[in-house]
């Protein structure tokens, strides 16, 4: 007998997949599911998407890497697609979502430091935020389960309770240099801050020299029916990190920022080897490609009035299952009166991927490509579940 080559550190269903096309993923054994985590929201696309995959395979024939000591032409063009969709002006591409977290933090902190406050370094962030998992994130999300067993907290973050924005006011001190938060928190429970919220933590940065950070890695590239979740708010960050939705489920992530809040990050003081690769840029067009045509956005907004509409009338009928729906766009929660835990093995048994999240949710993240007959079959297969879970009492 063999043992496990690999870290025992994620708790692995007892599933494989073979192939994916769309929204379905076909296990080893031939079984076909309905994915509605997408990746944990990060095949924006669906599985085998026919342009993502077109791109993909052409960049592959010519080039691979050349590593940022050159120009790289793909680059240079998402990055500008970027700025010319958003707030900002200078864009850095990383490989994942804390390495944008990561980014974030340093350029709010390289920011206060060229501008003659090197006293500036701590950030106030929310609880139940999630970052990431390096050093520096996981201290910054506050989480005491990611935390625990890996020494020393790093030092330089505050954290309040989700949407307590006065206690995030008398937390601003000297030594603060930004605000960080998710507009919708995904690992922790799909909670969404209020636009007022989001108005008031800006004109607190601005009142007191602060940058406000938002990690749209989750919620951002056309989840919640807006490109950028910030967009339904209309309130603009200095900085933002993104990830998973821009690659389609190729590695990709990026941290966008305003030429002044990047005005510290000058040549040499940070990099990457890996980031911003001609295949990941050329997956990355690709992906903006789709999700910035026609009426792609306005149609993520509609499937998804349809598809929590379809979920109220669950939640109606099992309220012994379901507490109440949450989220916007295609970044959807059941908050659950049952473990949810075992509300995700009920839609396993129903053929239906779903991932949890904190605050006893099941997270639904379907690609945003999700047509309204597969909506459709997502509410029964919920519907279904549910009803298991209500006579198992």
């Amino acid at each position: 007998m063999t043992t496990n080559p690999l870290y025992e550190t994620f708790a692995r269903a007892p599933l494989a997949f073979d192939r994916g096309e769309g929204c379905w993923l076909i296990a080893e054994d031939g079984q076909r599911y309905l994915d509605l985590a997408g990746g944990i929201a990060v095949n924006s696309l669906g599985h085998s998407h026919p342009h993502l995959v077109a791109a993909l395979v052409e960049q592959a024939g010519k080039l691979w890497h050349v590593s940022n000591l050159y120009h790289i032409p793909g680059q240079e063009r998402l990055g500008e697609r970027l700025v010319e969709a958003s707030f900002a002006d200078k864009v850095f591409f990383t490989n994942s979502g804390a390495e944008a977290l990561e980014c974030a933090i340093k350029t709010a902190r390289r920011y206060q430091y060229v501008k003659g406050h090197p006293e500036r370094y701590r950030i106030i962030t929310f609880e139940g935020a999630f970052h990431g998992r390096t050093l520096a994130t996981i201290a910054a999300g506050g989480q005491a389960k990611y935390l625990e067993g890996f020494g020393p907290k790093v030092d330089g973050f505050d954290q309040v309770a989700f949407d307590d924005i006065d206690a995030a006011e008398k937390l601003i001190g000297p030594e603060t240099a930004a605000i960080l938060l998710e507009p919708v928190q995904g690992e922790g429970g799909v909670r969404s801050f209020p636009p007022s919220s989001l108005k008031r933590v800006r004109e607190l940065c601005h009142k007191h020299g602060l940058l406000l950070i938002f990690d749209e890695v989750q919620c951002g590239i056309g989840r919640t029916g807006k490109l950028f979740a910030h967009e339904l708010a209309n309130v603009t960050p200095d900085i933002m990190a993104i990830a998973k939705g821009i690659g389609g489920g190729f590695p990709v992530g990026a941290c966008l920022a305003t030429a002044e809040a990047a005005s510290g990050m000058t040549a040499g003081v940070h990099g990457t080897t890996f980031g911003g690769n001609p295949l990941a840029m050329a997956v990355g067009n690709a992906v903006l490609d789709v999700v910035l045509e026609g009426n792609f956005l306005d149609e993520v907004a509609r499937k998804a009035l349809l598809f929590k509409q379809g979920l109220a009338a669950v939640a109606d009928e099992y309220p012994n299952v379901i507490e109440e729906i949450r989220g916007t766009g295609l970044m959807l929660g059941l908050k659950c009166k049952v473990p949810n835990t075992k509300f995700v093995q009920a839609l396993r048994d129903e053929k239906t991927l779903s991932v949890g999240a904190g605050d006893n949710v099941v997270r639904l993240l379907p690609p945003l490509t999700i047509s309204d007959e597969e909506i459709r079959q997502a509410v029964e297969r919920i519907r279904a579940a549910a009803n298991s879970l209500s006579k198992a009492g």
